[in-house]
Formats: C-alpha cells, sequence, structure tokens
C-alpha cells in the first residue's frame, strides 16, 4: 500500500493546531484559575512554562511541516 506524502504532513499539521489550540486553552484557564485561588508565583511560574513547552513544540513541528514541503517541492 502507497503511503501520500501530503497525508503525513496533514496529520502533522492537525497535531500542531490541536496542540497549540490546547495549549493555549490551558494556559488561559490556568491563568485565571490561578487568579482567583490565589496561586502562588511559584505555581503560576509552572503554569507558564508548560505553555511555553507547548507552544514550542508546535513551533516545532510547524517548522517540520514547513521544511519537509520545501524539501519536496525543490
Amino acid at each position: 500500500m502507497a503511503t501520500d506524502p501530503q497525508n503525513g504532513s496533514g496529520n502533522q499539521g492537525r497535531l500542531a493546531a490541536i496542540v497549540i489550540a490546547l495549549t493555549g486553552a490551558l494556559w488561559v484557564g490556568g491563568t485565571f484559575a490561578g487568579n482567583s485561588l490565589g496561586w502562588s508565583n511559584r505555581t503560576m511560574a509552572l503554569v507558564d512554562l508548560l505553555a511555553l513547552a507547548g507552544f514550542g513544540f508546535g513551533l516545532v513541528v510547524t517548522y517540520r511541516i514547513w521544511r519537509q514541503r520545501r524539501t519536496d517541492e525543490g
């Protein structure tokens, strides 16, 4: 069975989109919950670092898709 190279980048694109969207939603929710519940600055920094990791992962996946498409075209 032949695999379509566009299907792999489509799956990776969906993964990146889901990770970025969920990270944004959880970051906003975590910030709101932390302010409402009076979490310490240390805990809020952990929420921010986790969001940074999620956004970084989404950026890396997006960059890999971009590089793969440039390689396939040229």
